[in-house]
């Protein structure tokens, strides 16, 4: 038996844990309860951790391979695996599923507090799998079909600072294009969800004027105030959020105060839509 704590904090995700140390190797029927409560509830949030990239970059592991390196954002100088989410960099402050504009999307990222701003900066994550579920049967069967480009170049935020620009020049330096179906699989509990976001550009076979509306109707669902955590930031936080069913949004309210949290993300595998097809590369230039 173990101490820990699992207490939702959302009615369709969300959890938080208590009762689990992350500066120490969690065995593996406490990894075992931790790894099915992210199945559940998508994404969770330990509290009071005082731990390194080190910790992180552990704990992170058990869930599978680490990502190497991001194709673009700057990492820590000692640690290609640790980004430094740093709102002087860029503020991400849309509904994104992370680098999925490659064939293979992350897994799941894992985010710890290092500098918090006095107020603000709030983390959302939102179920694309109850968006899926709360879509009319109708609209259900048209997305059933759909595949979309997702690309690096859809929607990037300006921050207005020379800092902001340079990070963005290096994210746009690269074009990556992947086509990716509409409805995902997911390759463990077997469960379909909107797989879109803002870098979802268009629909395959439709001009981007075309396709706007009709992901704009879907992403509506994945957001709904019901589907979505909000989470308010404090020291000693770790989250992580299961990447193939989620979409997640850092809200820039925090005006010129510093925020960096430190981002690990999980390698995934390519999505696989309800036909069994796999996504795959449109463009790609490095």
């Amino acid at each position: 038996m173990s101490d820990l704590d699992i207490r939702r904090v959302g009615g369709r995700i969300g959890a938080v844990i208590t009762g689990a140390d992350l500066a120490t190797e969690l065995t593996d029927d406490v990894f075992a309860q931790v790894k099915a409560a992210l199945l559940a509830y998508k994404v969770l949030v330990f509290r009071d951790q005082d731990i390194t990239d080190a910790h992180q970059l552990a704990f992170a592991g058990r869930f599978g391979p680490l990502t190497q390196k991001h194709p673009m954002m700057r990492t820590a100088e000692d640690n290609p695996q640790v980004i430094p989410v740093d709102g002087e960099d860029q503020r991400a402050n849309h509904w994104h599923t992370d680098i999925s504009f490659t064939t293979t999307p992350s897994l799941g990222t894992t985010l710890r507090s290092v500098v918090l701003p006095p107020y603000g900066g709030n983390t959302l994550v939102a179920n694309a799998e109850a968006g899926y579920k709360a879509l009319p049967a109708e609209l259900r069967e048209i997305a059933d079909r759909l595949w979309a480009v997702h690309t690096n170049h859809a929607e990037q935020p300006r921050l207005g600072t020379e800092r902001g620009d340079e990070v963005r020049k290096a994210f746009l330096a690269a074009r990556f294009e992947t086509a990716h179906p509409v409805v995902r699989v997911h390759p463990e509990s077997g469960e379909p969800c909107l797989f879109l976001g803002g870098f979802a550009q268009r629909l395959v076979g439709m001009t981007v004027r075309e396709s706007r509306p009709i992901l704009d109707v879907l992403q509506s669902y994945v957001r709904r105030p019901d589907h979505v955590v909000r989470w308010t930031w404090q020291p000693g936080d770790v989250l992580i959020f299961d990447n193939r069913n989620t979409q997640h949004y850092a809200v820039d309210d925090y005006d010129d105060h510093k925020r960096v949290l430190n981002r690990v993300s999980i390698t995934g595998d390519v999505p696989v839509g309800l036909d069994g097809k796999s996504s795959y590369p449109v463009q790609e230039e490095l």
